[in-house]
């Protein structure tokens, strides 16, 4: 789905990973990143978000916490991350992006709070339910400090994919922030929700849920009793278009991810102000009856389209030529990615070794794939910068030369 703007408007990233490929400086099943483009969207999306007074928290997980990725987003003015869980707050910190908010999605373990608390000294922490928040609260007092917490708000109607559930309920947001603020090392900070706003199919746009206005509704219950200064926390398929409505909304607070690589929805059918900069890289292995395996490893694709006819750029030169794709079958959630199969029957005949390109809406870090960051695309010297494993954590393979 996201070859074709790939192809249009960062073709130099789809030939420079083919040349490193063939060149055998970076490895098959790995999600490559072109690290100019990640700091040129950075940038271009953190003058935006000052624009409507919002805080930027960028979101690392689709690219697997990647410490080339964390660098270039804090080159583009973006010096705070969303970290999914405390796997993904360690990596960003150690790469040097200082976690602005943790706990959403996933909740902090609780022996894992005090490492949280003293460590990553999150700038807000969210929590679910009385408890987390007393564990959150403990953990920041034995550190010596006092922890901003978010609440997670619910209401009917709102949306939540499933597994994802929890939180407070929203008409009870007065008691619950007095609750908190009841805690010895802790204080009520504002909402939070997932997700304030969806990609709508059939209308082809960004959208806000029910959630955004539950958000709304429990901020505007809260300068009712007098609490006027309420951080509003409001996540989801964000880009820079977006953020006007998350603005008017009363949001402070927004966490870009896929719109810092160019690949939310949108992105697919409208050319947005961040260029793509995220391509999936595999390698043909071998032939069998009209079919050619190419690795897997990292063959995910987040199913925010139906289902459609995947192709890749199959070569052993550099290209972005729409002569180079084919159509490749993935195997489906409920088996091992170990190989694509590519068409063979078309005009591409692909051979052993050549080099396999995707455009995919990925998340790194529920695969065994690499990251790879790449820099000098955009001046037409690309050089690997580093190799790492779903965890940010440097891989030995290969030597970078």
């Amino acid at each position: 789905m996201f070859l074709d703007v790939l192809r249009r408007r960062n073709p130099a990233f789809i030939e420079a990973a083919i040349r490193l490929h063939q060149e055998g400086r970076v490895p098959a099943n790995a999600y490559l990143l072109d690290l100019d483009a990640v700091e040129e969207n950075a940038r271009h999306f953190r003058t935006a978000a000052d624009r409507h007074g919002l805080k930027v928290f960028a979101m690392t997980k689709q690219v697997g916490r990647n410490s080339g990725f964390c660098q270039a987003v804090m080159r583009g003015g973006i010096d705070r991350s969303v970290a999914v869980d405390m796997a993904c707050a360690v990596a960003c910190d150690r790469a040097g992006l200082k976690t602005g908010h943790l706990g959403h999605l996933v909740q902090v373990p609780r022996r894992e709070a005090p490492m949280a608390a003293s460590r990553l000294a999150p700038d807000f922490w969210t929590v679910f339910s009385r408890e987390k928040a007393q564990e959150a609260a403990h953990a920041a007092k034995l550190a010596g400090r006092t922890q901003s917490l978010l609440a997670r708000i619910h209401t009917e109607k709102d949306t939540f994919y499933r597994g994802h559930e929890g939180g407070f309920p929203a008409e009870d947001i007065a008691d619950v922030a007095a609750m908190i603020d009841g805690l010895d090392g802790a204080r009520f900070a504002g909402l939070t929700t997932f997700p304030a706003l969806l990609y709508d199919q059939e209308k082809k746009k960004v959208l806000p849920t029910h959630n955004l206005s539950t958000l709304a509704r429990a901020a505007e219950a809260l300068a009712k009793a007098g609490r006027t200064d309420v951080e509003v926390n409001a996540p989801g398929t964000t880009s820079s278009i977006v953020l006007d409505t998350l603005a008017e909304a009363g949001a402070t607070q927004c966490e870009p991810g896929n719109g810092l690589h160019g690949t939310t929805p949108l992105h697919a059918i409208e050319d947005l102000p961040e260029r793509p900069a995220v391509l999936y890289l595999s390698e043909v292995s071998h032939l069998h009856q009209q079919r050619a395996y190419c690795f897997g490893g990292g063959l995910y694709i987040d199913p925010v389209f139906p289902d459609y006819d995947v192709q890749a750029i199959v070569s052993d030169t550099p290209t972005a030529s729409a002569q180079a794709m084919a159509s490749v079958e993935i195997p489906p959630p409920s088996a091992i990615d170990y190989y694509g199969m590519i068409d063979t029957t078309g005009a591409v005949k692909p051979r052993a070794g050549d080099s396999v390109v995707f455009g995919f809406r990925g998340q790194a870090f529920v695969t065994r794939a690499y990251t790879v960051g790449i820099s000098g695309v955009s001046s037409g010297d690309p050089k690997v910068v580093t190799i790492e494993n779903p965890f940010g954590v440097a891989q030995d393979w290969p030597e970078l030369r």
